[in-house]
């Protein structure tokens, strides 16, 4: 039994299909299936149903799969543990981020760490905090930037920073006469309130933000979307009024920063970190991530009298 068998049958159970798993495995389908082949020989089983299609794990063939995860991940720490000794902060590092930062922060910080860290291949995935948190565990990313508290044993966080929210308000809004927002302002635009569709996490802030200030139920909120850029062009035809992270109003000018209104202090706001799993060894490229996205976001971000909101769904 191999390292290199495991990894094959670890692919092939992801893609349920050998030529592709060859292919990002990059060699020859007949190799591939060989080793595996092999595998199954040596072990007196099958790992994999071929009868069926796409091909399907056996029932052992899914004990065996788990296992191989831990094993391949574990081996592929012995080449951490040797660079982190030696100082190396380099190699593939693999970094999720959650759709409401990524397009905001991404661009804030990546050249300033690619010319920093030029032996670092930074490989960027855009991902939901539900999937985050399971290919942190699985070890299928290094680390990621999510919205944060999340309350997982095996996951560790690093505040980078606090993000208040802002209203987007449209002219015909009673609101927009107001020059600052408070939470409570929220329940006489309760009824056309725009939010991110489900499965969004910044959605489940404002629902939070909602309910922390003895709102109702989210049947208010009819509209939902999947970007803010969306919101907005809503919000402008007049259909409500939105909440948008801190960071994305900052490109915003003209009319549409006109729309704009803070939330008083304590400001609503998300903790946004960068987590990884608690059994993470490249802790040198974290730690230069770390410090180069704080470098970046210590202008911009300079609230402090804040009240974060959790990005968890809360049930009534």
């Amino acid at each position: 039994m191999t390292i290199t068998q495991l990894y094959y049958v670890l692919a092939v159970a992801e893609h349920k299909n050998f030529t592709l798993a060859a292919e990002k495995c990059f060699v020859t389908q007949p190799t591939l299936s060989m080793q595996i082949q092999k595998l199954e020989e040596e072990l007196d089983i099958q790992i994999f149903d071929r009868s069926k299609k796409p091909i399907q794990l056996t029932d052992v063939g899914q004990k065996i799969v788990q296992q191989a995860k831990n094993i391949v991940n574990e081996s592929g720490r012995i080449k951490d543990i040797v660079e982190q000794q030696k100082g190396y902060i380099g190699g593939d590092f693999k970094v999720g981020i959650i759709p409401t930062v990524m397009p905001t922060l991404l661009p804030m910080f990546m050249a300033n760490f690619i010319n920093r860290y030029p032996k670092v291949n930074l490989i960027i995935e855009e991902r939901t905090t539900e999937e985050i948190i399971k290919m942190l565990k699985n070890g299928q990313l290094d680390a990621a930037i999510a919205a944060t508290p999340l309350n997982e044993e095996s996951i560790k966080e690093i505040v980078l920073y606090y993000e208040p929210f802002v209203a987007y308000v449209p002219e015909n809004n009673p609101a927009y006469k107001k020059k600052e927002f408070e939470v409570e302002d929220l329940e006489m635009n309760l009824s056309n309130i725009l939010l991110l569709q489900d499965g969004h996490c910044f959605r489940n802030n404002v629902l939070n933000i909602c309910k922390a200030g003895n709102l109702q139920s989210d049947n208010h909120f009819q509209i939902e979307s999947g970007s803010f850029e969306t919101m907005v062009k809503l919000a402008d035809e007049g259909l409500g009024m939105t909440l948008l992270p801190y960071l994305h109003t900052l490109d915003m000018e003209g009319k549409h920063k006109d729309k704009l209104r803070q939330f008083k202090e304590p400001r609503p706001s998300r903790e946004v970190s960068l987590i990884y799993s608690k059994k993470e060894l490249k802790l040198h490229i974290i730690e230069a991530l770390r410090t180069t996205i704080a470098g970046v976001v210590k202008g911009a971000i300079t609230f402090q009298n804040v009240d974060i909101t959790s990005p968890l769904h809360k049930k009534q």
